[in-house]
């Protein structure tokens, strides 16, 4: 029987690196497997769990990877992820994407400073309105910081699908690069129009959640992994669920949330080989129904 997460051992030949995808609106070439740091990177001073997420880091970078997505709602996060990039000198191997919550011009202006103190750099690659909080104040902004260049990029996120009316009318509105929603295969909801839509305006695709949430993976540990994963080289039920999300062609890029080198070992694995098409992600969703 195979466990939710199983115990691989991290040997990622240069040839087999995390594959890309490009950003629609560039045609930079993304990792498809990045690292979300909501709860994980939330650990402030605690000098153990830092070494800990240090490794996470060093597991991503040297497969391949490159996102690393926070928001000043994630604690400690920011401030974590941005000292232990400039501790390991590694601040141009991350793409780092982080988001603006609040009200108010002056108020998200000065947010999104503290996130480039706290992350320790002078541009952000990504910066998206976190669950489009005052949305048409702070798209505004974006737009003439991504102009001078302290952003690359800019997008908008929601984590809940009640939500995607609104996550479909601003991308029918505005050009924006990216959105960050949540998609997994037992939340499929992005599927029927947000994802081709997302498609159809080349905005990038970063998913959150593509767990399920906690629940999900948690409560496949004691099942055994179905044969059919073999068929895309899945070793761990998370491989199988990351690999159900990048099946969709729409996305370019999925960000569990992880702060275990065990766990980014095993994430890394799902960005590399093989997808599902769609008659074997339907049976990925069914199997996990």
């Amino acid at each position: 029987m195979m466990s939710a997460r199983a115990a691989t051992s991290f040997a990622i030949p240069d040839a087999q690196k995390i594959q890309k995808r490009p950003i629609p609106s560039s045609g930079e070439a993304l990792p498809v497997v990045g690292c979300g740091t909501w709860h994980t990177f939330d650990v402030a001073g605690d000098a153990a769990r830092r070494r800990e997420l240090a490794e996470v880091l060093r597991v991503l970078f040297a497969a391949g990877g490159s996102v690393i997505d926070s928001s000043p709602m994630y604690g400690s996060s920011e401030a974590v992820a941005g000292a232990l990039l400039a501790d390991m000198h590694a601040r141009d191997k991350a793409f780092i994407a982080t988001k603006v919550w609040t009200d108010g011009r002056a108020a998200g202006i000065a947010q999104m400073e503290q996130s480039m103190r706290l992350f320790q750099t002078n541009r952000i690659d990504l910066m998206q309105i976190h669950n489009l909080l005052d949305w048409h104040t702070q798209l505004a902004t974006l737009r003439e910081w991504k102009a001078v260049g302290k952003v690359r990029y800019i997008g908008v996120t929601h984590h809940t699908s009640s939500a995607f009316p609104q996550v479909e009318a601003v991308l029918k509105q505005e050009r924006i690069d990216f959105v960050q929603i949540n998609y997994a295969a037992n939340d499929r909801d992005a599927e029927a129009r947000l994802l081709p839509l997302a498609r159809e305006r080349g905005v990038a695709v970063i998913v959150n959640q593509p767990f399920g949430g906690r629940s999900l993976l948690a409560g496949l540990k004691a099942r055994p992994l179905p044969g059919f994963a073999q068929e895309i080289g899945c070793t761990s039920w998370a491989q199988l669920l990351l690999k159900f999300v990048l099946g969709n062609p729409a996305v370019t890029c999925v960000i569990p949330g992880t702060g275990r080198r065990e766990y980014m070992i095993d994430n890394v694995h799902a960005g590399i080989d093989e997808y599902p098409d769609a008659a074997l992600r339907q049976r990925i969703a069914e199997a996990v129904a």
